[in-house]
């Protein structure tokens, strides 16, 4: 596994993509948090299929059952429709809270807390894609690569709070053991696995 070969070979497009997550519209964070709503145990392509038609649809004003779109893409498709019609009632209250908090730890807890279906990975999706930067997303692609970069032994059969937050740690002194940032580390180990760097 030569990361840093690949990461010479991607960093430019790396750099380019997280760029791209600091120069989101007001609109576009409110869709963020929907995409991430919708990822657990789905597909993030399936996912953002559903977003470019919640958008075509213009969900975030016309406010209407989602669960018909998801259905076509995602899994568990009206528990996440629910979720999302709840985010959306108190988003503008959600976004008012998220501004005034400063630390990016205590931004994820209260994410958390307070969006019901967003647990610690996705609440962590959420903010790298809207410019924040070193919180880890442990999914599966992450996971896998930190079993072959011997960062960890073997991938979790559960992810508690607990367990989560002790891979992040470990994920951390490995990217500054390689002096490859973690959200570029993020991005790099997803292209490996999917072949393209996406979000």
């Amino acid at each position: 596994m030569d990361l840093h070969r690949s990461y010479r070979e991607k960093k430019a497009e790396i750099i380019k993509r997280l760029k791209g997550f600091k120069l989101l519209s007001e609109e576009d964070l409110f869709y963020e948090l929907c995409f991430c709503l919708l990822t657990p145990q789905s597909s993030a392509k399936r996912a953002d299929w559903c977003i470019q038609e919640l958008k075509k649809r213009n969900f975030k004003k016309n406010k209407f059952d989602p669960a018909p779109i998801l259905k076509q893409k995602i899994r568990f498709h009206n528990n996440k429709g629910k979720y999302l019609l709840e985010m959306m009632e108190k988003y503008n209250e959600l976004k008012r809270e998220l501004d005034r908090i400063n630390d990016i730890k205590e931004k994820r807890g209260f994410l958390v807390n307070s969006v019901k279906g967003l647990g610690l990975k996705e609440a962590a999706h959420y903010l790298r894609n809207t410019g924040h930067e070193n919180l880890a997303i442990l999914d599966r692609h992450i996971l896998k690569n930190l079993v072959k970069a011997n960062v960890i032994k073997e991938l979790p059969k559960t992810l508690t709070k607990k367990k989560y937050f002790e891979i992040e740690e470990k994920f951390r002194k490995f990217s500054e053991k390689i002096k490859i940032p973690m959200d570029h580390l993020d991005l790099l180990f997803w292209s490996m696995e999917t072949g393209e760097i996406f979000k």
